[in-house]
């Protein structure tokens, strides 16, 4: 933890001692309470704050992707990342919230003489994250925890089993072939690696007893017995068993979709070989939201045409709404990419086993190399069907606060829950984020262990097209009016939802970090009005 310790210096502030590197980094009447700056000791980049009544410094690059902190938003006792919205403790370094997963290296800071000196450690100066300390398994201890799905929710979700000494066995089953992955990587540079996006390391199973089983599906769940039945005949028992199996794809229901060049998004592999296939070729993608619109952002320079179908007026229509999906139309729009909205592909049409042309509702025959279809996602939840866990009628598993369901025992995190969002008043939602699963392993683990824990996370998430990131925070369905700042035609904005005079999310493309600010607004339970939202002074923000 960082704390004011007394270290000896030089007169010139610099102190070069065995194991620490002191500097002096600015003067005390620099930096008010609520205030942070960022600071350099040895050439390590520090993030310096004051708060409550505390100096403390920590690293400055984000543990997610390295954003540097200092363009964030600090809250009290914690700064919030400006991209993608990750939280840290600014006294400690720990982690507060996704999708950032690693804690922060803290430095020691000291005031004297109304100089403020901070202390680097010259062995860890450049260990720019931190993996929180772990136990371990514990010999003779048999209670089981077995987690379904090897997402981001269930590697949270044993992490923090380990985090909180948890001393049982951990398994975790997925019926991938790769270790736990950056799934949103994906869309966004679509010829990736596996190895490159892991999330951790074979050796980081190995090294906190937790088990990784690949290549391996449940079929069934027996809750009276607590079993698990696979694909390949085992049986696991468990004591607490979390449901984290996500989505799959959504295929058409029509004519053509086994010929060859059909695709759908899932898994590396499947980037790769759609990066692969579509170099060169005339490509038609189906779906405008997140998937699609990002494969289409990804592929103007790559493939010979691109057209996108879609089912609305406009791209997000249903989620950003029609000004920014106007917005993105045009972006894309200008780079070639041409758009057949309000429709819908009745028939793909193929020559010797391969897509030849898509033919659409208005009669219209589009050519085609390769088809990509975006239109949604099913729960795997089939497995449950004959069990006592209660789902909705889209077969998400409903959970409460705790992320408990039904079920003693049985708990759910990730894309297949329906739980209740706090910040919507605890309307029962099923979000498919990133960041939103890995709260849910969290809360999941904390309450599996009887740490009672409700969740109490902001839905954040980002999309990319054409290098610019669009940030959303919130939760904005149901909205009834969008107010703008910014220019829509400069690619420079900030879209409030209003929702019954409070704005309920926020959207923002080169506008940072107001998104961030306006997410630790929510978290902190303050509302946004909407006379706030239509004000030309916009420091309600905090953040100009």
């Amino acid at each position: 933890m960082a704390r004011l310790v007394v270290v000896e210096t030089d007169p010139e502030g610099t102190c070069d001692t065995s194991e620490e590197l002191t500097e002096l980094v600015c003067l005390e009447s620099d930096l008010q309470d609520g205030q942070m700056m960022e600071v350099e000791v040895g050439h390590v980049n520090v993030l310096l704050t004051r708060s409550e009544g505390k100096y403390s410094a920590i690293g400055n690059q984000c543990t997610h992707y390295g954003a540097p902190l200092s363009k964030g938003i600090l809250s009290g006792h914690r700064v919030r990342c400006p991209w993608h919205g990750a939280c840290f403790n600014v006294h400690t370094g720990d982690l507060e919230e996704y999708p950032g997963m690693d804690c922060l290296p803290c430095h020691k800071v000291k005031v004297e003489n109304n100089k403020v000196y901070v202390s680097v450690n010259k062995k860890t100066a450049r260990q720019a994250k931190i993996i929180k300390s772990m136990g371990f398994r514990i010999p003779g201890v048999t209670h089981t925890v077995l987690l379904l799905g090897g997402g981001s929710a269930s590697l949270a979700c044993a992490e923090t089993l380990r985090q909180e000494n948890y001393g049982g066995r951990i398994i975790m089953v997925t019926r991938d072939d790769l270790l736990p992955y950056d799934k949103t990587r994906l869309s966004k540079v679509m010829n990736v690696e596996s190895e490159s996006i892991l999330l951790r390391r074979m050796e980081f199973f190995h090294k906190h007893d937790i088990e990784i089983w690949l290549r391996k599906e449940a079929l069934s769940l027996d809750t009276e017995k607590r079993t698990v039945m696979f694909d390949d005949g085992s049986f696991q028992e468990y004591d607490d068993l979390l449901i984290s199996t996500g989505c799959r794809a959504k295929g058409l229901d029509i004519a053509g979709m086994e010929l060859e060049n059909v695709k759908m998004l899932e898994t590396p592999e499947d980037a790769r070989q759609i990066h692969a296939v579509c170099m060169g070729c005339h490509i038609v993608i189906v779906g405008t939201s997140f998937v699609g619109m990002e494969v289409a952002s990804y592929m103007t320079d790559k493939a010979s045409s691109i057209t996108v179908i879609g089912s609305s007026e406009l791209p997000y229509q249903n989620t950003l709404g029609p000004e920014i999906g106007k917005v993105t139309m045009m972006m894309l729009a200008e780079r070639n990419v041409k758009f057949y909205m309000n429709e819908n592909v009745i028939e793909v049409r193929g020559v010797n086993g391969k897509v030849k042309e898509v033919v659409l509702k208005s009669g219209t025959v589009v050519a085609a190399d390769v088809l990509i279809v975006g239109i949604g996602v099913i729960p795997n939840s089939e497995f449950l069907q004959k069990t006592k866990v209660k789902m909705d009628s889209k077969g998400s598993v409903i959970v409460d606060k705790y992320m408990r369901t039904n079920v003693p025992g049985v708990f759910c995190a990730g894309d297949l829950a329906s739980f209740p969002l706090a910040m919507a008043r605890d309307r029962r939602v099923s979000i498919g984020h990133w960041q939103i699963a890995q709260a849910h392993g969290r809360v999941a683990g904390l309450n599996i262990l009887d740490k009672k824990t409700q969740l109490n996370s902001v839905p954040f998430y980002w999309t990319v097209l054409l290098g610019k990131t669009i940030r959303y925070a919130g939760y904005g369905e149901g909205y009834t009016e969008i107010i703008m700042k910014g220019k829509l035609e400069d690619k420079k904005f900030l879209a409030l939802y209003i929702k019954e005079g409070e704005v309920v999310a926020a959207a923002s493309l080169n506008f940072d970090p107001t998104v961030s600010a306006i997410a630790e607004r929510f978290a902190t339970g303050k509302t946004i009005t909407k006379t706030e939202a239509q004000s030309d002074d916009l420091n309600w923000l905090k953040v100009f």
